[in-house]
């Protein structure tokens, strides 16, 4: 009976000890509500766009605070959202590939299960697209009918998500929708695409491509009168002034060489922070209609929330508060990250300042543009494409539709907002790149970058490790600079062939594949004594394997690159099998032999990626289109 007693007890003090936080008073802690769009930019009136139609908005940025320089870690959604959650980058957790799936560490939790055991009712509405299972608890309710006025003492503070779909990519390229979405709008509101001054010089500037950019503001003016009726409805429930609002979006507009990209047209967010003017004080905020240049990433929204909820942070945390008390220093950087986009891999990171951009192309052998089935059908990628094949892209549009990308880039933000001026070449910019590289190197490491293990290795390693957050963490770093180190080798030229050599003779199979794909990317000559992609493709790894094969095939060898990408089509590992298609479809006329097997695969497929681009290698070879979707 005392057991049972004392057992009893310690889940009280359990249960109480949580239900207040620590640094806050219980009728002291705000309610915090997050107003979260899709697919947008800042084309805000408050952030001086001069064709936004968006009261609401810059009615809450005037009582509130706007963030100038606030970016997400991506710039498509799913990778975003799972940092966001977590207050973690998406290439620590193994997030980082656009439709993944992960699994939790069990210390690292979405961070509204802390608030709600802090006695915070948290709901979502209703998108979560976190590529991992949450948690049970995470959220008190998350559906399409999930609110703050459903909890059951009106006196329990809250964490409310709604989020606005309206505005995402498929919001400008299906007619349907966007007739939806804009249905309410009236005349005024509405957009003459031929006015429009704001059309960015990377689009041919077209009636087609003017259309989408005016769907764009119509769609946010539409997200702008929803978030209207929910600051109304906490004015009705008298809630207003107790309450925190945040209004952000998940990554840049939903367009080519923005939506999946690192540019700020893909990474820069609004971020306007709203509360009662004493309440904004008190959390650190300058005060109404001010604006902060602090850098912001959105993995620092959740540690925000946590900390004006008065609650301890967790260690592994990656994001830092820039509200509430005790604010750490301010961020000298923020990063980002593209990996696996659909059906195309495009290893990209990127480091940011105030000023200047640093972006690294880990596969600059690979066009800007990759043939994406989703993006593909838009009208501006559609136009894109149809004005490049007639010779007449303007040229800061040509830039980015060319057949591959240069090691590292460099931008100055200030004179080149829109990032058309490479200087990583530029002397008297030496100093900016040398700095902001060896900040995207350190990260690198810090943050075990799991990006650079490619994706077939990661899943093998993940079932060894219960979870893919250890695979990096279960050494002191020398596998992971091992892995930068050899990562790096796939920008270095033929001097470096010793190197490379060296790597491919790794005890690691991912270092061994980018030893593979460095000597691939150097087309040597077929003549090499002893050449090591031929004992390569003999490689314990199918991984490794696959890039030996490509760079026979890339070095003329096609017909000893072919059995190995013809049976590793059917691999029991399938993005080992979407690596294979990959390289195939690369290979155009030479991969003809390959016929039979890419017809094969566009059957009875673990994902639909592998279709997808076996069904371009074969629309290429046969001059077909769409053998299947």
């Amino acid at each position: 009976m005392m057991h049972r007693w004392c057992h009893l007890a310690a889940i009280l003090l359990l249960l109480f000890s949580s239900a207040t936080p620590p640094a806050v008073a219980a009728d002291q802690r705000p309610n915090i509500l997050w107003l979260s769009a899709e697919d947008i930019s800042p084309h805000l009136g408050c952030y001086g766009d001069p064709h936004a139609i968006t009261p609401h908005l810059d009615r809450l940025a005037a009582e509130g605070v706007r963030f100038s320089h606030a970016f997400t870690t991506a710039g498509v959604c799913a990778p975003c959202r799972s940092g966001i959650i977590t207050g973690m980058y998406q290439t620590s957790l193994g997030t980082h590939h656009m439709r993944c799936s992960a699994t939790l560490p069990g210390q690292i939790q979405p961070f509204p299960l802390l608030l709600r055991q802090a006695g915070y009712y948290c709901t979502n509405s209703s998108k979560k697209d976190y590529q991992f299972k949450e948690p049970k608890g995470t959220w008190d309710e998350s559906s399409g009918k999930a609110h703050w006025r459903k909890r059951k003492r009106k006196d329990q503070p809250f964490f409310a998500v709604f989020n606005f779909t309206g505005c995402h990519e498929s919001g400008i390229a299906a007619e349907s929708k966007y007739k939806s979405v804009t249905k309410d709008l009236t005349r005024a509101q509405r957009q003459d695409p031929a006015g429009l001054t704001t059309l960015p010089p990377y689009y041919p500037d077209t009636p087609v491509t003017r259309e989408d950019w005016k769907r764009n503001y119509e769609l946010i003016t539409a997200m702008d009168a929803w978030a209207g009726n929910l600051i109304q409805q906490l004015k009705d429930d008298g809630l207003y002034d107790r309450t925190v609002i945040f209004f952000w979006s998940d990554h840049g507009v939903g367009l080519p060489r923005a939506k999946r990209w690192l540019y700020d047209s893909g990474t820069h967010v609004p971020l306007i922070v709203r509360a009662e003017p004493g309440l904004l004080r008190k959390i650190g905020a300058a005060g109404p209609s001010s604006v902060s240049d602090r850098l912001v990433s959105s993995i620092d929204f959740g540690p925000t929330a946590l900390n004006l909820a008065g609650l301890d942070l967790p260690d592994h945390l990656q994001g830092r508060p820039f509200l509430g008390p005790d604010l750490p220093a301010p961020r000298d950087y923020v990063y980002g990250a593209r990996d696996r986009m659909d059906e195309r891999y495009d290893i990209i990171r990127m480091v940011r300042d105030h000023r200047y951009k640093y972006i690294r192309n880990y596969e600059p052998f690979k066009p800007y543009y990759q043939y994406m089935n989703t993006p593909e059908k838009g009208a501006t990628m559609k136009e894109i494409r149809r004005v490049q094949a007639e010779g007449g892209l303007p040229p800061a549009a040509a830039l980015f539709t060319a057949p591959g990308k240069p090691n590292e880039e460099l931008y100055d933000l200030k004179t080149d907002p829109h990032e058309i001026r490479n200087l990583a070449d530029d002397p008297a910019h030496a100093p900016h790149l040398g700095r902001l590289r060896r900040a995207h190197l350190d990260w690198v490491l810090e943050t075990r970058d799991l990006g650079l293990i490619p994706e077939p290795e990661i899943e093998l390693r993940e079932r060894r490790f219960g979870n893919r957050y250890d695979i990096l963490r279960r050494d002191d770093g020398k596998l992971m600079r091992r892995l930068r180190d050899a990562a790096g080798l796939a920008l270095a030229g033929e001097d470096h062939l010793p190197d490379m050599l060296k790597a491919l003779t790794d005890e690691d199979a991912a270092v061994r594949y980018w030893a593979a794909v460095a000597i691939g990317n150097l087309e040597i000559s077929a003549e090499l004594a002893d050449n090591p992609m031929i004992r390569g493709i003999k490689d314990r790894s199918t991984v490794v394997r696959i890039a030996c094969a490509r760079a026979l095939a890339r070095q003329g060898l096609a017909g000893l690159a072919l059995p190995v990408l013809q049976r590793e089509l059917s691999s029991p590992e399938p993005w080992s099998r979407l690596h294979a298609a990959i390289v195939l479809d690369e290979m155009d006329e030479a991969a003809r032999p390959a016929i039979p097997q890419l017809k094969a695969a566009l059957r009875n497929q673990p994902n639909k990626y592998i279709v997808r681009v076996a069904n371009r290698a074969l629309n290429e070879l046969l001059g077909t289109e769409n053998v299947v979707r």
